[in-house]
């Protein structure tokens, strides 16, 4: 009988150090979220999707954070995957994949591979443009509804952010003003300012800075998720 428990735990032994010396992944799915090639701009860590991988006893997801610029990166395994956008996650909708014939999209990584993920926002920012006055960041920009069928949604307030870093959104913020969507008369010329404070080049994180970083943020009605132009420098000096 003792044998048998040796014989045992040596072959466990063994099945768990073959198991632990599978090579680590080294493959690199990297990309954006875009709408026709354009990268949809998001708040940092907020948005992410899901890679599934048939087979290996998984059952959980590999969850993906998208950055503020729409760009994404995931170190994997080679093998084929699942790609599934949660109905809760970002400012858009997803495209219906042909293959699928749902919004679940299968990809095959083999070595790296560079993949945009095509996506339905309900709005985009254009032509932003982000000046300065004094201490005084103005911002301006044409506000383009994509989605206007049974799906669309209204655009419920319009942010403009100032912050130290190039992290700017809803929770990085030195300064910033709003703008309700009821008081837009006109989609096609929003306009807003916020003053600089002060003090921000005392608490600048890169000591006595004479810049700023500001863009613009969008709240669709009952989308969680915020629509952002591209975080801009504004030089103060």
């Amino acid at each position: 009988m003792k044998k048998t428990f040796v014989y045992i735990a040596l072959a466990l032994t063994a099945f768990a150090c073959k198991k632990d010396n599978y090579d680590p992944p080294s493959s690199t799915l990297s990309g954006h979220i875009t709408y026709q090639g354009m990268p949809i701009n998001v708040s940092s860590k907020d948005v992410t999707f899901e890679l599934w991988e048939p087979g290996w006893g998984k059952s959980g997801a590999i969850t993906v954070n998208v950055k503020e610029d729409g760009s994404y990166s995931a170190l994997l395994f080679d093998g084929n995957y699942k790609l599934v956008i949660p109905r809760s996650q970002g400012p858009f909708r997803s495209i219906t994949n042909a293959e699928t014939k749902t919004d679940t999209m299968l990809l095959t990584v083999s070595g790296s591979r560079d993949m945009n993920i095509e996506v339905m926002p309900y709005y985009m920012v254009r032509d932003a443009k982000l000046t300065v006055s004094g201490t005084t960041v103005n911002a301006n920009c044409k506000l383009e509804q994509i989605i206007t069928d049974a799906n669309a949604r209204n655009v419920e307030s319009v942010f403009l952010y100032v912050n130290q870093t190039q992290f700017v959104d809803g929770t990085n913020y030195l300064a910033r003003t709003a703008l309700n969507g009821s008081d837009i008369a006109d989609l096609a010329n929003v306009s807003l300012s916020v003053n600089v404070p002060d003090n921000h080049s005392a608490n600048g994180a890169s000591g006595d800075q004479d810049y700023v970083f500001a863009r613009i943020g969008v709240k669709i009605s009952g989308v969680e998720d915020l629509l952002f132009s591209e975080v801009q420098q504004i030089n103060l000096k």
